[in-house]
């Protein structure tokens, strides 16, 4: 597997970690709660055919916590800085759960740098009747069993040990994603009004088995987003890019390649 390039860019005052590997267009890569503390194999994988960058949010890993940071749509207003400081333009912009909910903030803020959107399984909007499950609430053996589908991955993520370190970032993403998540849960009445703007061409990626935020959210994100098209992933939780990795990256790699 390749190995990134890992270094260090101050954006809007803040120290920001960013993995970077692979040539082309580049690739925006947002994670969600949990952090991007490694470079995964699916990362790994898009580096073949795209300039991969993968930031840690500012109050995620090993990025500064801001005294700015307070909201989603703060960090929407850091990647339009962060994509104008690197120069990055025609932008495949893949956010998975709070960081689609990102990638969606900053789509509907200045679509300008971005060619492609790639939203996984994102937060940020509700459907009546259908709540999205309380990860606050979880334990941090129920959240890796909850996000994936398949037991014997999550046996196999709950057996790798922790580093003192590792456990105080998870420590420090979990006190972050509440900062920006708590209330209302996961969900921002802003997203729900202006969503509409965002006219990029739209890929929803979803795992049918989702247990935290239900597949039927993917249809409220392709009423709301006119150039969008769904694709299910079938036996598959909340996080394609890691139980899917190979269906995750040929979808991704197709429509990038698409007209």
């Amino acid at each position: 597997m390749s190995e990134p390039k890992t270094y260090f860019e101050t954006v809007e005052g803040c120290k920001t970690c960013i993995m970077r590997e692979g040539t082309g267009v580049p690739l925006l890569f947002l994670h969600g709660a949990n952090g991007a503390g490694r470079w995964l194999p699916f990362m790994a994988d898009l580096a073949k055919s795209f300039d991969v960058i993968v930031p840690e949010h500012p109050g995620f890993g090993r990025s500064d916590t801001p005294d700015w940071l307070d909201n989603v749509g703060d960090l929407a207003n850091f990647y339009l800085s962060f994509m104008k400081q690197l120069g990055l333009e025609k932008v495949t912009l893949v956010g998975t759960s709070m960081g689609g909910w990102i990638a969606s903030e900053i789509a509907v803020r200045n679509p300008s740098r971005i060619e492609k959107l790639v939203l996984v399984a994102p937060a940020g909007l509700r459907v009546k009747g259908v709540p999205v499950s309380d990860l606050f609430l979880w334990t941090a053996e129920q959240t890796t069993r909850n996000l994936f589908h398949s037991k014997e991955l999550a046996e196999r993520m709950l057996a790798m040990p922790l580093s003192d370190a590792e456990v105080d970032i998870a420590v420090k993403n979990r006190v972050t994603t509440a900062r920006l998540a708590w209330s209302p849960r996961l969900y921002s009445a802003d997203l729900e009004k202006w969503i509409h703007r965002i006219d990029l061409p739209t890929l929803i990626l979803w795992g049918r088995q989702d247990a935290l935020i239900p597949a039927v959210y993917a249809d409220r994100f392709h009423e709301l987003i006119r150039n969008s098209k769904v694709e299910m992933l079938d036996n598959c939780g909340h996080l394609p890019h890691a139980e899917k990795s190979a269906e995750f990256v040929a979808a991704i790699r197709q429509f990038a390649g698409e007209a």
